[in-house]
């Protein structure tokens, strides 16, 4: 197997993968029982119920899609929630899943959700953590690491069976990322009322045929419109995307802003400016609530 295979190119971020042989794969293991004990939190309400999820403060600024979040949720189900609002449907879009699926740490006394922060780098592990609807098919061990460069480390260790045989009848199944900005609609009707929009712009679909012991798959962030602050550099970069500059917003440009933006920017922007990278953007309002649309 070759040691550093070509990356896949998703955009918004390259990937590579690492099998059993490959010498790096054991790099990217975090061994957490070799750091510092009273940085490795044990988070006893994940490590004890089902469908939970909570939130964790980040000691660094950690580059996601371009835009920065100071605060992440982890779920028992196998994956880092990155949204500011949450709701029902976690499991839908802006996730970090090294391995989504329906873990229940209640289940064995043996399973564990933990992370360890070390100022530069977060390490979440879901330990020994089993099936609920199949508890027979043994435990799973990984870990998703962040690193304050932006890099993203799925990191697997004891995975029992194909993930390609879990189910998804009662929660999905996926490995990779996805990202989504948030629109508030005021509804006339209802004052003091208002109704998010969730939009799914982009998602990294990882092989789950390559999921296996001692394996895992490494995410390198490719440059977006959103790190420039200059209009200079905005529109002089050379990248994948279409960068615009917008002098009403500046740098407080941020992919939240994208879809208010994007009306008042061609009277706000130069004319020799690019278009701002909206993916095709499409507002389609719904009633009430949250309401999640994936953009083609």
């Amino acid at each position: 197997c070759c040691l550093f295979p070509d990356p896949r190119n998703h955009n918004y971020y390259t990937s590579r993968t690492y099998g059993p042989t490959d010498p790096v794969t054991k790099e990217l293991w975090v061994n957490i029982d070799q750091m510092e004990k009273e940085k490795v939190k044990i988070h006893g309400i994940l490590s004890n119920t089902h469908r939970q999820a909570a939130r964790v403060n980040l000691s660094f600024d950690f580059p996601f899609y371009g835009h920065f979040l100071k605060e992440i949720t982890v779920a028992t189900g196998g994956f880092i929630y990155t949204g500011e609002v949450v709701h029902r449907m976690l499991t839908a879009t802006q996730y970090i899943a090294p391995l989504m699926a329906n873990f229940d740490p209640s289940v064995s006394r043996n399973s564990t959700v933990r992370y360890f922060d070390n100022g530069t780098t977060l390490v979440v592990q879901w330990d020994n953590v089993h099936l609920q609807d199949t508890y027979d098919l043994g435990s799973f061990t990984f870990q998703a690491i962040l690193h304050s460069d932006g890099r993203i480390v799925f990191s697997y260790k004891e995975i029992p069976v194909s993930v390609m045989q879990i189910s998804s009848a009662n929660h999905p199944v996926k490995v990779g990322l996805s990202d989504a900005f948030v629109v508030v609609h005021r509804i006339q009707q209802i004052p003091n009322v208002r109704r998010r929009t969730i939009y799914e712009y982009h998602r990294v679909e990882l092989s789950m045929s390559k999921v296996t012991n001692m394996s895992a798959f490494e995410m390198f962030p490719l440059p977006t419109c959103l790190q420039y602050r200059s209009c200079a550099t905005c529109i002089n970069t050379e990248i994948t995307f279409n960068c615009t500059w917008c002098n009403k917003l500046q740098s407080e440009l941020t992919v939240h802003l994208w879809a208010n933006a994007a009306a008042n920017c061609a009277q706000q922007c130069p004319t020799n400016s690019h278009r701002l990278k909206m993916t095709n953007l499409i507002i389609v309002f719904g009633f009430g609530g949250i309401i999640i649309r994936r953009v083609e």
